[in-house]
C-alpha cells in the first residue's frame, strides 16, 4: 500500500574526514548521531588520516615564483585537499606531498564533480604552461 511504512532503511553518508581526524572518531560521531536503534559501520577501507606537511622553502619558493609569472597579482596561498588522492599513502609513510592544480575554475565551481564536468579551454592551457614551468624549476 501507498501509507505502508517501510520496516527497514539505508543510508550512505560521504564523509570528508579532515586532518586531526580519525575515521574511528567520525564513526563514533555519526552513531553518537544517530542513536541506538541504528547501525552505522564503514563501508570502504579505511585510509591512512592526512597530515599537512611543512611548507618547505624549497618547494613554496619555486611555486610562489612561477605561479607569479603565470597568474601577475594572485597570491600563492596553500591549501589542503579534502579529496581523495594517492597522496595520502605516501604521506603515512613519512614522505611529503604537495599538490599544484594550476588550474582556475569557475567560482562557483559547477563545473567540477557534477553534470557536465569541465574547465575552460584558457584555463586548461594556461595550467599545461604553469605545471610545466613549476616542473622544470623543480627538475632543476
Amino acid at each position: 500500500a501507498e501509507n505502508a511504512l517501510p520496516q527497514r532503511a539505508t543510508a550512505n553518508v560521504n564523509c570528508r574526514i579532515f586532518p586531526g581526524e580519525s575515521v574511528d572518531d567520525t564513526l563514533a560521531t555519526l552513531k553518537r548521531l544517530a542513536g541506538p536503534k541504528v547501525t552505522v559501520t564503514a563501508n570502504q577501507p579505511v585510509r591512512p588520516t592526512a597530515i599537512p606537511p611543512a611548507l618547505d622553502p624549497k618547494i613554496v619558493g619555486p611555486a610562489t615564483r612561477i605561479a607569479a609569472k603565470h597568474f601577475p597579482g594572485v597570491p600563492l596561498v596553500p591549501l589542503m585537499s579534502t579529496g581523495a588522492t594517492d597522496g595520502i599513502f605516501l604521506q603515512a609513510i613519512g614522505i611529503p606531498v604537495y599538490g599544484a592544480p594550476g588550474i582556475f575554475v569557475d567560482p562557483d565551481m559547477s563545473g567540477i564533480h557534477g553534470l557536465n564536468e569541465r574547465v575552460s579551454i584558457k584555463a586548461l592551457y594556461e595550467g599545461r604552461d604553469y605545471l610545466f614551468d613549476l616542473v622544470k624549476a623543480y627538475a632543476g
